[in-house]
């Protein structure tokens, strides 16, 4: 079958997660940031930020009820997250470059709505795209099955057109079970180099 859809996830495949970069900015202490990623990274709460259920605000209230000491720290921490997201230099011109080559482009994504408010201005292809589905917005998140589902019928996908990049192996063998290809995202380099062996072999084999 044909690829026509490359499908990314955001995080450590189009833009690192650089939490630790992004605390240490602050200047705080090793005790201060190692109860900082305590309460809230390294907190269950923090699955419930790209779950969308609760919000801002009640998580940011779950951290400091972790850990009182540290209320002010997480303030300052949470008024603005938009470091905590790096745009990497391949992303845009890999996502124009598959588009110029006339295949459709979107995002799959586990992330929050306040780093996506907050990390806009980091995230430019997210205007390039064809279309995008952020866990936080239908309430559920990869690997479950139900927000690939909801990916393919909102863009009415077939799954055998599709490859999905990922840097989590659990969240592409959840994607292969319901049809779609998928790379397993370790580097740039590896997964063009994955991707454009896929996208040849397909166009070999219509010859």
């Amino acid at each position: 079958m044909m690829i026509k859809n490359i499908v990314f996830d955001i995080g450590n495949v189009l833009a690192g997660f650089v939490w630790e970069d992004f605390y240490k900015s602050f200047g705080f202490s090793e005790e201060v940031f190692d109860k900082l990623a305590a309460a809230t990274v390294k907190n269950r709460l923090w699955y419930e930020i790209d779950q969308g259920n609760m919000s801002t605000e009640e998580i940011i209230r779950g951290f400091k009820e972790y850990d009182p000491s540290i209320e002010m720290e997480i303030d300052r921490v949470f008024t603005d997250v938009s470091g905590i997201l790096e745009l990497y230099d391949y992303a845009v011109p890999w996502v124009e470059e598959l588009k110029g080559r006339g295949y459709s482009v979107y995002i799959l994504s586990n992330i929050g709505e306040k780093v996506i408010c907050d990390c806009k201005n980091r995230l430019p292809f997210l205007d390039l795209v064809d279309g995008a589905v952020l866990s936080y917005q239908v309430k559920t998140q990869k690997p479950e099955a139900k927000i690939y589902q909801l990916f393919l019928e909102r863009f009415a996908l077939d799954p055998g057109e599709c490859i999905f990049i990922d840097d989590l192996e659990r969240n592409i063998a959840a994607a292969v079970d319901l049809g779609m290809d998928g790379i397993w995202f370790n580097s740039y380099h590896q997964a063009e180099q994955e991707l454009e062996k896929k996208l040849n072999m397909v166009t070999m084999s219509k010859l």
